[in-house]
C-alpha cells in the first residue's frame, strides 16, 4: 500500500539547509500497522507530511497504492487524500456546525461514497448512537476523537495516517479509542501508521520503527 524510496526533507536556515530526513525507506502493507516513533523535532510530523502530499520532497520517492505522489497535480493530490487517504490528529478537527452524524458522514459524501449501512455500523461500533444528533461541543474528548476515526474510516482509504491520536486524551480514554482505530482498521483492511511517543501504545501496533538523525531504525 506504501512504499517510500530514499526520502530526503531540508529546510533553509540562516546557517543553510537543515536536512530531517536523510534517505528514509519503508514498506507498509495493506492491513498492517505501525507506530513510528522518535523524539520530538526528528521529523516524523514532515515524513506524514510528505506521504499525504501537503509538501514535497528534496528527493526519493513516495508510492501509495503504486501511485507516486510526486508525479501528481495538486489537483491529484487533494483527490488521494479525499478518496485513497484518511488523516487523523490530537485536534479533531470537527466541524462545529454540523451534528455527530453528518459529521461523520462529511468527507464521504464529498468523495461520492457515502454507504448509509457502513455509517450505521460505524455509529454501533463507535458507541456514539446517543450522541448521533449532538454537536461537537456536547461531546468529551474521547467522544471527539471516535468522530474524527469514523469520519476518516467511512471513506473506507486504503491508508489511514494517525499523528498522535490520543495525544489530548486521558489513558483511558486514548486506550479505547486506539483499540477501535484498531478493531475498524482491521475490519476494513487498510493499512494505518501512527506516529506516537508512546512506547506502550506503539507495542500494540504490529511494527515499531524509530526515526532517529533522520533515518528510520
Amino acid at each position: 500500500m506504501l512504499k517510500i524510496f530514499d526520502l530526503r526533507k531540508s529546510y533553509p536556515t540562516p546557517q543553510g539547509p537543515l536536512m530531517v530526513l536523510k534517505g528514509v525507506n519503508l514498506t507498509l502493507e495493506p492491513g498492517s500497522s505501525l507506530a513510528l516513533m522518535g523524539e520530538s523535532g526528528s521529523g516524523k510530523s514532515t515524513l506524514l507530511h510528505l506521504i499525504a502530499g501537503l509538501d514535497d520532497a528534496d528527493s526519493g520517492e513516495i508510492r501509495l497504492d503504486g501511485v507516486a505522489i510526486s508525479k501528481l497535480s495538486d489537483t491529484g493530490r487533494a483527490t488521494l487524500r479525499r478518496e485513497s487517504l484518511g488523516l487523523v490528529f490530537q485536534q479533531f478537527n470537527l466541524i462545529p456546525s454540523l451534528t455527530v452524524g453528518d459529521n461523520l458522514a462529511f468527507q464521504a459524501r464529498i468523495a461520492g461514497r457515502f454507504d448509509s449501512q457502513w455509517q450505521h455500523e460505524l455509529i454501533r461500533r463507535l458507541d456514539l448512537s446517543a450522541q448521533i444528533d449532538c454537536y461537537p461541543e456536547q461531546l468529551s474528548g474521547g467522544q471527539q476523537q471516535r468522530v474524527a476515526i469514523g469520519r476518516t474510516l467511512a471513506v473506507r482509504p486504503g491508508l489511514v495516517l494517525a499523528d498522535e491520536p490520543t495525544g489530548n486524551l486521558d489513558e483511558a480514554a486514548g486506550d479505547e479509542v486506539l483499540r477501535l482505530a484498531l478493531e475498524l482498521v482491521a475490519q476494513t483492511g487498510c493499512a494505518f501508521l501512527m506516529v506516537t511517543h508512546s512506547a506502550r501504545l506503539a507495542s500494540r501496533l504490529d511494527r515499531q520503527v524509530t526515526l532517529t538523525s533522520g533515518v528510520l531504525l
